[in-house]
Formats: C-alpha cells, structure tokens, sequence
C-alpha cells in the first residue's frame, strides 16, 4: 500500500493549528496535529492594527509548524488565514514575516471561502451527508453558516463576531453578569438579522456544530452529565445558570475541561445561544471535522488536478456569456508567450494557471458594458465569491485581468507582484494579437527575455500585411517604456520559429 502525505494550517483568529495526514484511495487519514493558542485577534487593537505581542507568538508558532513541515513540497502543503488577518490593515506587512516562518505561502482567504471549506471538512465526517446540514462553527473573529446536502452547500455565510472578540467586548477578564450576556446574545442576533429569514426558509433536518466553540460546550455538558454527543437547549440552560451563579469563567473548575479554553468561553456561548434561539434549534450535533479536514480534502483535489478553481471559471465564462472561441485563442497565444519566456515553466505551475484562468476571464466585463470592460472584468474578478480562491488569487488576477488593455501606470502604480509582469505583458500581447478574433494558422511571432524587458521577433511579411497589429506593436512599446520595461521589435523573413 502507498500513500501520500499532505499537510493544512490553519491561521485562525484564536489558535493556529498544523493538520498532517495521508491520503489512502481518496480518503483523508489525519496523522499528526499541532495546536499553538495564539489569540491573535486578542491583539487587533484600535484601527484595527495587529500588535507586537501578538505577531510575535504567531512567528514563534510558525516557526514551530515549519520544523514539522520540513521535506514537504509545495504543493503538499496549503495554509489559509482567516478572520483576524482579513480585516488587519497591517496584514499586508505582516503576512511577508509569517510565510518566511512558516516556509510556506499563506492564502487569507474571504468569509464565504472559509464557510464552503469549514463545510467540505464537516460533509467527510457526517454519518449521513445525503440528509440537509445546518452548519455552524464559531471562530475567534467571526462565525461561518452553512446549509448543505452531500457535500455540495447550498447557502455560505460569515458573520463578524467570533468567541475572541465577544470575549474582549463584553466580559472583559471573564466576568459575566445577567447584563452582560444580555448585552452580547442581543449584539449577536442583530448579527444574524441578516441570514435568520433566508436560512429558516431553506431548512435543515440536522444542525451540527463544529471547531472549538461547540467542542468547548459540549465537553462541559458531557462532563456535567447533562447530555451526550450533542448539545442541547436544556444544556444550554444549564450552562447559562452556572456561568452567572460564579459570575467569572476563570473559576469553572470542571475536572478534565481545558483551561485554555476559558478565556474565550463566555463569548463563545453568548454567539451560540443567540444562534439556538434565532434558528430555534432544540439540538445540535458535532462534527471533528472543520476548515483543517476541509482544506485537506480541497488540497487533495488539486493534488489530483480536480481543482474546485477550475470548475469556478468555467461557471463564471457561463454566467457572463464569455466568447469561448475567443477566450481559447487568447489562451492558446498567452500560454504559447509564456512557453517562450520560460520554457522550463510546468504545466502545473501556479503562474501558468493564473495566466490561464486569466484569459478565460479576461472578458466577463463586457456583459456589463464594452466601454472600459477590462475594469468590469477586473472588478468582477477581484469582488466576487469565487469558490476555491484564495483573496490573493483574486487579487493578482484581478491586476492581470485589469492590465490586458489600456494603460500601464494604474497597476503599475498598484504595487503589482513581480511575478504578474511576465504574465501581463503574454496576456496584453495576446489579446492584441486576436483583436480581430480570427485564428493564427502559424504563430507570427517569437518571444525572449532582455536585460531590460522583452524582444518580439516578428516575420516581415506578417507586420507588413498587418498595419493595424503593427502600429499596436509600436504603442505598446511606448507604453512599456512608460513604466521602465524596454520592448524591442525585430523582424525577419520567414517562420518566426
């Protein structure tokens, strides 16, 4: 028997943790698990800044997952941040130190992502997918619904509040009183004004809870013997009035609970009893699987070239009435540029699918308006849900997407990431290179790299019998030099190679 090992960090708002585990015929077997309590959105301070205390013990936790994680290649391993790293303004700063920690790239992944992951995970471990699953898992900084049926979700929300933060806001040092806990179940139903009327009208026949939160309160129900395997209303009663008769979580002495969890205890159950009480939920079951189980199993399918991203373009080339036959020359002439470039470059390799998908979707702003459609596009690519994506795969498609036509200063000026540049420049070309939306019956042109940019190699012939492509040869050379990128122009008689 032979397996694969694959590996899933998850960067969460209130523990980071590292997931290690097989693959055998298709299923995830979880081997090895590394848990570090960082309580990074205890250190999101005012202008919603990360502080030094709290970026310092999630490099010091990355830095541990990194020994663990040494001999993995690249893409064995996927780690996703959430939450706290989301709405952190000096995450950008930030984010450069962890991954060179942790010796992996980091994805912060948007609220709908994390939710269509966290329920990926929960479908593997339920005993009956097929039936319809009310999802909830209550994080450090936010809290994530789902209502799904057999690994397909049907509805995918997140909420801004999370154990952590409610914690923080309304029992400072783990005091609780009746007001207090008033104050945070009514904060957090406000919350959930927002999804109560869509979710109720979709239904569920079960209600599961997952990761720390519903772990953390089922472990004090079973230890109490007030219930078994699932939380419950009458559980929850129980709990309310022993948390208010000792008015501080810090003294909850229940032999066998986790001291680590208190400290975020009585945020996490003020979220959960405003979720029974707005969903009207009697019980709710537990599922061990979460965004790490979920990650893997998405991970698995990359692994496998069953890229969920995939499928998410096409999806999108549908509901914006893409011209395929366009999409698929441009494609074909942008992968053919890159080829030149880098020759060595892997089918796999993550820029070639950027490029790609790029081209595919370079495009979908037209069904907005043909004036300015590669900002449509662009914004499309960069705002919308896309299932499988990361925000910083949206983000660089978004900047390729954006620089296929028009000026070059706006991305330039955005910060691009180095890497987009060669990209840009075979997307640009080739979008004006089938302008005309005909086919090539032989490639015209040969592309290399130059100290200073790009050479175009171009047969005479062609550039003669094609004034309009050759006069945009020549403006883009001086859009080029616009940004400091020298493009030169040779031709030649005959094939181009």
């Amino acid at each position: 028997m032979t397996y694969e090992l694959l590996a899933a960090v998850d960067l969460g708002s209130n523990s980071f943790r590292l997931q290690v585990a097989r693959v055998v015929d298709d299923q995830i077997y979880p081997l090895d698990g590394l848990k570090e309590t960082v309580r990074l959105a205890a250190g999101l301070g005012q202008g919603k800044l990360l502080d030094g205390p709290s970026q310092l013990r999630a490099i010091e936790a990355l830095s541990r997952f990194n020994e663990r994680l040494r001999g993995f290649a690249p893409d064995q391993v996927r780690a996703v941040a959430t939450n706290t790293l989301r709405v952190a303004k000096n995450a950008p700063q930030f984010l450069p130190q962890a991954e060179a920690a942790l010796g992996f790239p980091i994805e912060v992944i948007a609220g709908r992502e994390e939710a269509r992951l966290i329920y990926v995970g929960v479908a593997h471990t339920l005993p009956n997918p097929s039936s319809q699953q009310l999802v909830v898992d209550i994080g450090g900084g936010s809290t994530e619904f789902i209502i799904g049926r057999s690994f397909e979700p049907k509805a995918l929300e997140s909420l801004y509040m999370g154990c952590v933060a409610f914690s923080l806001r309304y029992f400072p040092d783990g005091r609780m009183d009746k007001k207090s806990l008033r104050e945070a179940e009514l904060a957090a139903r406000r919350e959930l004004e927002t999804i109560e009327h869509d979710f109720r009208s979709l239904g569920w026949d079960e209600a599961v809870g997952s990761s720390g939160t519903a772990r953390a309160l089922l472990d004090i129900m079973e230890l109490n013997g007030w219930s078994q395997g699932a939380l419950t209303r009458e559980g929850m009663e129980k709990l309310r009035a022993m948390l208010l008769r000792i008015g501080d979580v810090n003294r909850l002495g229940i032999p066998g609970f986790k001291s680590e969890r208190l400290p975020v205890l009585a945020g996490g159950f003020a979220i959960m009893s405003a979720v029974f009480d707005a969903f009207g939920i009697e019980r709710m079951g537990f599922s061990e699987g979460a965004l790490r189980l979920g990650v893997l199993y998405d991970l698995l399918g990359r692994y496998h070239h069953q890229d969920l991203r995939d499928a998410t373009v096409l999806q999108f080339m549908r509901r914006y009435q893409v011209d395929n036959r366009q999409a698929a020359r441009v494609l074909a002439t942008a992968l053919r540029l890159l080829r030149d470039l880098q020759p060595s470059m892997a089918d796999d390799h993550p820029d070639r699918r950027l490029l790609s998908w790029a081209a595919q979707l370079h495009e979908i702003g037209i069904s907005v308006a043909h004036a300015g459609y590669h900002k449509h596009s662009a914004y499309i690519v960069g705002n919308a849900d896309m299932p499988g994506f990361s925000r910083m795969d949206q983000s660089r498609l978004a900047r390729i997407v954006l620089a296929h036509r028009g000026k070059l200063e706006k991305v330039y000026s955005a910060s691009a990431d180095a890497r987009d540049w060669p990209l840009i420049f075979c997307l640009r070309l080739a979008a004006l290179l089938h302008r005309s939306r005909e086919d090539f019956t032989e490639m015209p042109l040969r592309l290399e790299r130059a100290a200073q940019g790009y050479v175009l190699h171009a047969q005479a012939e062609w550039l003669s019998g094609s004034p309009l492509t050759t006069a945009s040869l020549h403006e883009e050379q001086r859009l080029w030099a616009l940004v400091g990128t020298e493009l030169k122009l040779r031709t030649q008689r005959g094939r181009t190679g």
